[in-house]
């Protein structure tokens, strides 16, 4: 990235384009304005600076691949504390159950139980 060279006696330190250069703080992205207005001092740098600077993101969202391999993990083993408790489905003596707070803090929590032998699923609210 460019580095600003002047330095005013406004100004702290020298920085990259990226950060205000009187209170280091993150400077928003050029628009359509002439200049870059730092939000936390109002320090103002021409827009005209950032001509040949780029700037890449990447935001990734529910992306299938990591999905799928998470369902399949999740499928294939079955971990946590047992209980005996029988299941409805398939009459199995043991279950693996978890625990989420899912109502408000005053209420129990919500016990999920979970065959092992045929994925049944019990919830039970305490």
């Amino acid at each position: 990235m460019a580095k600003t060279t002047s330095v005013s006696k406004h100004e702290m330190f020298i920085t990259d384009l990226d950060f205000c250069p009187r209170c280091g703080t993150v400077l928003p992205l050029p628009g359509t304005a002439d200049v870059v207005t730092c939000r936390q001092c109002n320090f103002k740098i021409d827009v005209r600076d950032f001509d040949g600077i780029e700037i890449h993101t990447k935001a990734e969202f529910n992306n299938p691949d990591t999905f799928l391999k998470k369902t399949e993990d999740a499928e294939s083993e079955l971990k946590g504390p047992t209980v005996d408790r029988k299941c409805a489905k398939c009459g199995n003596e043991e279950m693996i159950y978890t625990t989420r707070q899912t109502r408000s803090a005053d209420e129990g929590q919500t016990v999920f139980f979970t065959c092992p032998q045929c994925r049944f699923q019990e919830i039970e609210y305490s």
